[in-house]
């Protein structure tokens, strides 16, 4: 009796799995994918943007403590992104000293967004930059975005030229790296 009910189970699955593959392949959801009785079309999800030259997005001037995990505490912007500090920069008087090209690869934070989420506001300011344009600071830092950073919580431009960081709520750079993390991660 119980070999008979596992065979009947066996073919009404394989029936309903046939039908299934039928009616998707009908209903064009390409080669591959065949949607299975009861679930649902698949789902497209917008893939996010690379920083692009034009900073005017309000959001991209928002700071943010974010907890990443590999990093730890850093500092991000209204859509997620990193934001880095330059140690060639200095912090007394507060200036910043990545203008031209730099500038165009490392896009400076405009003043403007809205208010900083689980950020210190008395630690946050703002400079005048060579070309006129006003600049956020952080703890007397400068604070830009990397051209390089592909995604959201991305750190494409930590350690370059040994002087970009990510920066946390506090005005520190992250020096920490994703492989030391892992590294250490189990002790070994």
């Amino acid at each position: 009796m119980v070999p008979a009910t596992v065979c009947l189970t066996a073919l009404a699955l394989l029936t309903a799995c046939t039908a299934g593959a039928a009616t998707t392949s009908a209903g064009g959801y390409g080669a591959g994918m065949q949607q299975m009785p009861g679930m649902q079309a698949p789902m497209t999800l917008a893939m996010p943007q690379p920083i692009t030259a034009n900073p005017n997005d309000p959001m991209k001037s928002q700071l943010r403590g974010a907890k990443t995990f590999d990093l730890g505490l850093m500092l991000v912007d209204g859509t997620g992104y990193t934001i880095y500090r330059y140690d060639r920069d200095s912090t007394d008087p507060s200036r910043s000293n990545c203008n031209d090209a730099c500038a165009a690869k490392w896009i400076p934070v405009k003043v403007g967004g809205p208010a900083p989420i689980d950020v210190d506001r008395s630690l946050i300011g703002q400079i005048t930059r060579d070309d006129g344009t006003q600049q956020v600071t952080l703890a007397g830092w400068p604070l830009y975005h990397f051209t390089g950073d592909s995604e959201p919580a991305d750190t494409s431009g930590q350690g370059a030229e040994q002087a970009w960081y990510p920066i946390t709520p506090d005005g520190k750079k992250i020096t920490l790296t994703q492989d030391e993390w892992r590294i250490n991660a189990f002790g070994i």
